[in-house]
């Protein structure tokens, strides 16, 4: 077992707020609330030191596919994750193949079963071909609850999330069977009004997948579902902060009517993310990297993105101009409570697993533990 650890001298972001010349105190994986003599100090002055970041909504990264990877790609990928930040990441699978999708969340279950990932995210193909984004139209089907099941079922109590298109013949249904399994029903890529979305809440649903984008834009006479999501205390929005998915002001917009204690901030990474430009697949679908940012080589819709969570905390401070505490809540601690993990990781508490980031004075990653090891240790530069 490694050295405890006393990280000391940094502004430490905990629940009640930030403690200045404060002190994470690290034995074996776990948070401690007192600190052998022989613990090993660190001296972080300087510096932030926040819980490690949890990704709800993951495709992907280092040129390797949560959605049609192998294992050894899966692991690629959440390593990828890890050295920016997330030490927690739920594996998205795109819309595909029913059969394909339950063989693809039996790998994923026993990745899960394992603690390399944190569950299964099913994005599609229970969604609307009015707004199909980034996955392929001849895939996508109506939400038939015995489908869906079919999916939960293949993923071995590993299933957390799965979005659909609620106003699709069967969508209700499949809201109340998610929330009867203990999965969250998530509203997106979704073309439902506003009293559609009303209902699809009072049915269960609980999470918006990345609000704003693949949904009807709010409109004065038709509010549709962006006004429901944002205005009902029942649901986290999802936010891809990455310059590209989101205008600041909507992003803004967000906090300020649901308030950061609903908002969960996602990558919604596919394989370019920490790798670089170039050709790749999302599912079936070709996908051309330019700049950092993914299109659909046919068509040019955007398909997902080349985010990881330290460029979005750093963005969310520097550009967005949102408190730091916000921030964690959003990348961390909201996250963790939606999985039902917040009493193991998402704040920085006694008794809880050791995963937190070090970020220097501009907010720039400099340091990642996760379980009491160090992923990137700070001291190395």
């Amino acid at each position: 077992m490694a050295p405890s650890k006393v990280l000391a001298g940094a502004r430490v972001v905990l629940p009640t707020g930030t403690v200045d010349d404060g002190r994470v105190i690290v034995d074996g994986t776990r948070i401690a609330d007192t600190a052998p003599p022989q613990a090993e100090v660190l001296d972080l002055s300087g510096h932030w030191v926040v819980p490690g970041f949890v990704d709800i909504h993951n495709h992907g990264g280092g040129g390797a596919s949560f959605t049609g990877g192998t294992a050894e790609d899966v692991l690629k990928g959440v390593e990828t994750h890890r050295l920016h930040g997330t030490t927690t990441v739920v594996a998205s699978a795109v819309t595909g193949d029913l059969d394909f999708l339950a063989r693809q969340a039996g790998l994923l279950a026993e990745l899960a079963q394992q603690g390399d990932v944190a569950g299964i995210h099913f994005e599609g193909p229970f969604i609307s071909p009015c707004r199909k984004g980034a996955h392929d139209e001849q895939l996508l089907r109506d939400p038939d609850p015995a489908e869906v099941r079919k999916l939960v079922d293949a993923a071995h109590g590993h299933a957390k999330m799965l979005t659909l298109a609620t106003e699709l013949p069967g969508g209700l249904d499949s809201v109340r069977l998610l929330a009867e399994h203990g999965v969250i029903a998530a509203i997106g890529h979704t073309d439902a009004t506003y009293e559609q979305t009303l209902q699809a809440i009072d049915a269960g649903a609980t999470v918006a997948t990345h609000l704003f984008n693949a949904m009807p834009p709010l409109g004065h006479r038709a509010p549709g579902p962006i006004t429901a999501l944002l205005e009902d205390e029942r649901v986290t929005v999802e936010l891809i902060n990455d310059g590209t998915h989101l205008h600041p002001a909507a992003l803004q917009l967000a906090f300020h009517h649901a308030g950061a204690a609903r908002v969960a901030f996602i990558t919604d990474a596919m394989d370019a993310a920490g790798f670089g430009d170039g050709r790749y697949l999302l599912g079936p679908m070709e996908v051309e990297v330019a700049d950092g940012v993914a299109r659909l080589v046919e068509g040019g819709s955007i398909a997902g993105s080349t985010l990881t969570l330290d460029r979005a905390f750093k963005r969310a401070v520097t550009v967005d101009g949102l408190a730091v505490e916000a921030v964690v809540a959003a990348i961390s601690a909201n996250p963790a409570r939606l999985l039902g993990l917040d009493d193991r990781i998402g704040s920085l508490e006694p008794g809880k697993d050791a995963d937190l980031v070090v970020l220097d004075a501009a907010f720039d990653l400099v340091g990642v533990m996760r379980r009491g090891e160090w992923v990137v240790d700070p001291r190395l530069g």
